[in-house]
């Protein structure tokens, strides 16, 4: 049996397994947990959790800590009952069908997927950073990815905190020097920063130089304002050639995800012959307003989730996987 490593103690893939099922039944009960309160004044973190979960301290005292292996499963199953929950008035709140799923737990680092060129993108070197599309995983999840940076919308921020979705931006310097404290205030909410250039132009009629300073300017510039170099990079268009990777490669990139499918505020566009949604698929979006298409930021993750939602996907964090 395959064994993986999971904070700081040895954990089967079994165990995995047995994890993400106990999960998923909490999760099953969560909407029905949280109806039930409704009206009674019990709101979703009120009140001793149903089927044998902890019991909420009295004031000034200390919550009880499980003893055993089994009582900190069944604390993490009632964490996540509690959280979908929440997740469930959110919903409410913003319009949305239905909750957006929950994600299973990510893979420990050394079982992340091995990530390869997608057939046909490749450059002849497969030494540079893989550009593809999909994580390959058989896990029902989707990766939300959000470019460039015009629209500076502060309920989205909201929106993605209270819903509890993760997504990657992408970011280009033109449009981000408007405001770095906007886009501050999003990696503080978790959201991780990418490099999508410095303006934003068609790589593949740059010189190497010219790209290079394109890319490895913005990785500076992120690194600056926001402490951290990223690791992932996305071409301006989708458009590339050996160049763009190596000018990427040179300055810490180490991959380049596209996209299989395009969300906007009223419908989405899909790469795929079957036009649907698999297993690891990265969605894109912008930063776009109604001066740009028909419909809000708001509107968009609306649609979005929607349709991930109904279709039995979850939204995973692409770094967890990347």
């Amino acid at each position: 049996m395959q064994l993986v490593r999971q904070k700081g103690q040895t954990v089967s893939k079994r165990a995995r397994v047995l994890l993400a099922a106990l999960v998923v039944a909490a999760l099953g009960s969560a909407c029905a947990a949280e109806t039930g309160t409704r009206g009674v004044g019990a709101g979703p973190g009120a009140g001793p959790a149903a089927g044998g979960g902890t019991v909420e301290p009295a004031a000034g005292q200390q919550p009880q800590q499980p003893r055993d292996a089994a009582g900190a499963l069944t604390a993490y199953v009632e964490k996540i009952r509690r959280a979908q929950a929440a997740r469930a008035l959110a919903a409410r709140k913003w319009g949305l069908k239905a909750a957006p799923l929950a994600a299973p737990p990510p893979p420990a680092a050394a079982d992340k997927p091995h990530l390869t060129f997608r057939k046909g993108f490749g450059v002849g070197d497969p030494t540079l950073p893989p550009v593809f599309t999909t994580v390959p995983t058989t896990e029902r999840i989707v990766f939300l990815t959000i470019d460039d940076g015009a629209e500076k919308d502060p309920e989205l921020l909201r929106m993605m905190d209270e819903l509890d979705i993760p997504y990657s931006a992408f970011l280009s310097d033109y449009l981000v020097k408007e405001d770095y404290g906007y886009f501050k205030r999003m990696q503080d909410k978790g959201v991780a920063l990418h490099n999508h250039t410095l303006n934003h132009r068609y790589m593949p009629a740059l010189s190497y130089a010219e790209q290079k300073r394109e890319i490895c300017g913005q990785q500076d510039t992120i690194e600056k304002r926001f402490g951290k170099r990223p690791p992932l990079f996305r071409p301006p268009y989708g458009n590339y050639n050996a160049d763009t990777l190596r000018a990427a490669q040179s300055c810490g990139v180490r991959a380049v995800p596209l996209w299989a499918a395009e969300a906007f505020p009223d419908h989405m566009e899909w790469r795929e012959w079957d036009r649907d949604l698999h297993p690891g698929d990265i969605i894109l979006t912008h930063f776009r307003g109604r001066e740009d298409w028909n419909g809000s930021m708001p509107d968009m993750i609306r649609q979005v989730m929607d349709v991930v939602t109904a279709k039995g996907y979850a939204v995973a964090r692409l770094e967890d996987y990347v």
